[in-house]
C-alpha cells in the first residue's frame, strides 16, 4: 500500500503535466505562433463558422448555405464566441474549444479516481487529442464530445441526467443519440426525448430554417477520406473519369458510380444499426461499463460506414474510448489502442499530407487504406468484445490449483 501511495502522486503529476504541455502546443498552433504543416486547419473557424455566426446572430439559420448540415442546437457553439467579446471570433472559439477539452479531462480525471475506475481513460484523452493535432480546436466537435462524455459518466447513477445530456448532444450533432443504445432505464430515454423535443421546438419557433440541414445532408456524396472513397482512389489509377471537388463543405468525389457507392455506404450503416438492434435484444448482462462500451461500438460503426470520415469525427471516438477505459473491467483496451493508432494516421493524412490524398497518389492511398483499415479492425474487435461480454455465456470458472489440492487432501 505504501508503494502504491508513493507512485500515485507521480502518475497524477505526469498526467497533468502531459495534458498541459500538449494543450499549450495545440494553442500555439491554432493561434499560429507556430505553423502546423499542411492546409490551414483554422480556416473553417475564421471563414465558415464566422460566416454562419453573422447569419445566426440575426435570428435565422443559413437557409441558402448547403454547408450548414447540423441540427438546430449547433447554433449554440457557433454563437458561443460572443461570450468572449474582448477577443476576435476565431480567438474566442479556440479558447472555448480549449475549455471544452479541459472539461473532458477534468471529468475523466475525477471519474478515474473513484472506486472501480482508473486514470487510463484520462490518458486516452490526453494522448488521442494530441495525436489528432490542432484540428481538434478548430472544430466544434470537441464541445459536443464534452457533452457526450458527461452523459456517459452520469450513466447508471443518474439516468435522467444522462438522458437529458444525450438528448442535448443529439440536437448539437445527431451522433450522441447513439449513447442511448446501452441504456436500460426508461427514465434515460424519456429525458432524452423531452430534452431534444423541447430544444427543437424552441428553435423551430424562434428561428426559421431549423430543419434545412436534413436536405443538405441527404444530398452529400462520397468524401475523399471515407471508406467508400477507396473505390475511387483506386479507380483513378485505371482511368476513372470523375472529379475531386469541394462539394457541400467537404472534398468529395463526383462522377460515375458515386451515387452507387454512397448508397452502399448507407446500406452498411443500416446493417450496423441492425446488428446493434440484434445485440440489444440478445444482451443478457448489463454491467457498469456496458453503457460506455455499447456507445463506443455504436459510434465506431456509424463513423466507419459513413459517407464522410472527417478528421474531427475521431474526436468522438477518442472521447468515448476514454470513458470505456475509465472502467477497470471494460474489455475495450485493444480496440481503443487501434483507434489511437488510427488517430496518428489521421493527422498524417490530414492536414499533413492531404494533397496526396486529394491527388490519389501512392502515399495518399496508403494512408487511407491504413487509417480506414484500422477503423474497420477496431469496429469488428469492439463489436466482438461487446457481444462476448454481454451475450455469450461466461466460461465456467475452473477451480484453482489450491482448491483442487484441498479437495484431494480432504478425500484422502
Amino acid at each position: 500500500m505504501t508503494g502504491a501511495r508513493g507512485r500515485f502522486p507521480f502518475g497524477l503529476v505526469a498526467l497533468l503535466g502531459t495534458w498541459g504541455l500538449t494543450r499549450l502546443l495545440l494553442l500555439l498552433f491554432v493561434f499560429k505562433v507556430y505553423v502546423f504543416p499542411g492546409p490551414d486547419v483554422t480556416s473553417d473557424v475564421s471563414v465558415i463558422y464566422q460566416g454562419w455566426y453573422e447569419v445566426l446572430r440575426h435570428g435565422t439559420f443559413p437557409l441558402d448555405d448547403v454547408t450548414w448540415q447540423y441540427p438546430p442546437a449547433a447554433a449554440l457553439p457557433i454563437l458561443s464566441p460572443a461570450l468572449l467579446p474582448f477577443l476576435d471570433y476565431a480567438q474566442a472559439f479556440f479558447v472555448l474549444a480549449f475549455l471544452a477539452d479541459f472539461v473532458v479531462f477534468g471529468l475523466l480525471q475525477y471519474a478515474g479516481l473513484r472506486a472501480g475506475k482508473t486514470l487510463r481513460g484520462a490518458w486516452v484523452w490526453v494522448i488521442g487529442v494530441s495525436l489528432l493535432g490542432p484540428t481538434v480546436y478548430a472544430r466544434y466537435d470537441v464541445m459536443v464530445t464534452a457533452v457526450a462524455v458527461a452523459a456517459l459518466l452520469a450513466g447508471a447513477r443518474h439516468p435522467r441526467l444522462m438522458g437529458a445530456l444525450a438528448g442535448f448532444g443529439a440536437v448539437l450533432k445527431v451522433w450522441p443519440v447513439l449513447l442511448l443504445v446501452g441504456a436500460v432505464r426508461r427514465r434515460a430515454w424519456a429525458a432524452a426525448v423531452v430534452t431534444a423535443g423541447g430544444i427543437v421546438a424552441v428553435f423551430s419557433v424562434a428561428m426559421p430554417g431549423a430543419f434545412s440541414f436534413l436536405t443538405f445532408q441527404r444530398d452529400r456524396g462520397t468524401e475523399v477520406e471515407s471508406l467508400g472513397s477507396l473505390v475511387f482512389h483506386v479507380a483513378r489509377q485505371y482511368g476513372w473519369d470523375g472529379q475531386v471537388l469541394l462539394n457541400y463543405g467537404s472534398v468529395e468525389f463526383l462522377g460515375p458510380y458515386v451515387d452507387l457507392v454512397s448508397t452502399a455506404a448507407l446500406g452498411l450503416t443500416a446493417i450496423a444499426f441492425g446488428w446493434l438492434l440484434l445485440w440489444r435484444l440478445c444482451a443478457k448482462r448489463f454491467l457498469p461499463h456496458t453503457l460506455a462500451d455499447a456507445a463506443f461500438v455504436a459510434v465506431l460503426m456509424f463513423t466507419t460506414t459513413s459517407r464522410v470520415i472527417s478528421p474531427q469525427y475521431m474526436v468522438w471516438l477518442v472521447g468515448l474510448a476514454a470513458v470505456c477505459l475509465c472502467f477497470r473491467r471494460s474489455r475495450m483496451t485493444l480496440p481503443v489502442g487501434v483507434v489511437l493508432a488510427a488517430c496518428f494516421v489521421t493527422v498524417l493524412e490530414f492536414p499533413l499530407w492531404f494533397s496526396h490524398v486529394v491527388s490519389s497518389d501512392r502515399l495518399g492511398i496508403t494512408l487511407l487504406f491504413v487509417r480506414n483499415g484500422l477503423l474497420v479492425i477496431a469496429t469488428l474487435l469492439a463489436a466482438l468484445k461487446l457481444w462476448r461480454d454481454t451475450v455469450s455465456e461466461p466460461a465456467a470458472t475452473l477451480p484453482s490449483q489450491a482448491a483442487r489440492t484441498r479437495e484431494s487432501l480432504a478425500s484422502s
